[in-house]
């Protein structure tokens, strides 16, 4: 099997059969992000892709979760996706979901016929990185789409009956605009109503034009203190019920996992703790 550079998945696969069907970011110009600045978007021809799912299928027996990687592998033709997704319901039959990070690009490029069609092939999950609620902050970071634009590319996979996993970064908005950034992010939250909510924690790392700003005095972190109120402001202000909210990524410095609503206070009160008696994730262990 071949990889091309260093793969990121999300925490809930982690056990699942990682295969790139694209080689980097379509969009790879995020302020904040790194992570695929060394790879230039490609999307790999369909035979190499298949051919890596049969190398798979020699090593392993059994294959419960597939994840396409890399940043946007939804922005792959239909009908190239389809044919995927067939080769894998033919050969993995055990497969009980294939999942995707979808940019609100590469979702809006396609229709709710095709995205139901390409559930009707297996695909099960689309991972879609809000970032934040504020167009402001999003217009800081140049995600170059709005909270209102992400908001309806998650309601559009809802309609075709993909299960929508929604990304914040927990910190985007720096100190001036934390409160800001968590009551937005908890309305477009709210407005989406996913299956499940992953919260990160903003890192500082790499040649990133955030970390230049960082650096330079214009732009200031919050502590882990205030990266708690700034959750908690959040929590206050999602009404997304059935809802899963999971913050079990190496990069924040506690641990939530809850359904919401009826979990809220739960989890607001397991930050008040970690807040009153410190008990943050050490630095050195927090990573992307």
């Amino acid at each position: 099997m071949r990889y091309s550079g260093i793969v990121y998945r999300p925490p809930s696969e982690g056990r699942s059969l990682i295969v790139q069907a694209t080689i980097g970011c379509s969009h790879n110009k995020c302020t904040f992000c790194d992570m695929y600045k060394d790879k230039v978007f490609q999307v790999r021809k369909v035979e190499d892709i298949l051919q890596d799912f049969r190398e798979a299928r020699s090593y392993y027996p059994y294959v419960r979760r597939i994840f396409l990687a890399d940043g946007d592998a939804l922005i792959m033709k239909t009908e190239q996706l389809v044919q995927i997704l067939e080769h894998i319901q033919e050969n993995f039959p055990e497969c009980e979901r294939v999942a995707v990070y979808a940019s609100p690009y590469s979702i809006k490029s396609k229709t709710v016929e095709e995205l139901k069609l390409l559930h009707q092939k297996g695909l099960g999950i689309g991972y879609i990185g809000l970032e934040s609620g504020s167009d402001r902050i999003l217009k800081k970071i140049n995600k170059n789409v709005t909270s209102a634009e992400t908001i309806e590319c998650g309601l559009k996979l809802k309609e075709a009956g993909i299960a929508v996993s929604v990304t914040a970064i927990s910190g985007l908005g720096g100190i001036e605009y934390w409160r800001e950034h968590a009551v937005e992010t908890g309305k477009a939250f709210s407005a989406m109503n996913p299956e499940y909510i992953g919260l990160l924690t903003l890192f500082m790392r790499g040649d990133t034009p955030l970390k230049k700003e960082f650096e330079e005095g214009k732009f200031h972190i919050l502590t882990p203190e205030e990266i708690m109120m700034e959750s908690m402001l959040m929590l206050q202000n999602i009404d997304s019920p059935g809802t899963i909210l999971r913050s079990n990524h190496v990069s924040n410095y506690v641990n939530l996992y809850g359904t919401l609503n009826q979990d809220r206070e739960k989890m607001i009160q397991l930050l008040q703790n970690a807040m009153d008696e410190c008990n943050f994730r050490p630095e050195y262990f927090r990573t992307l």
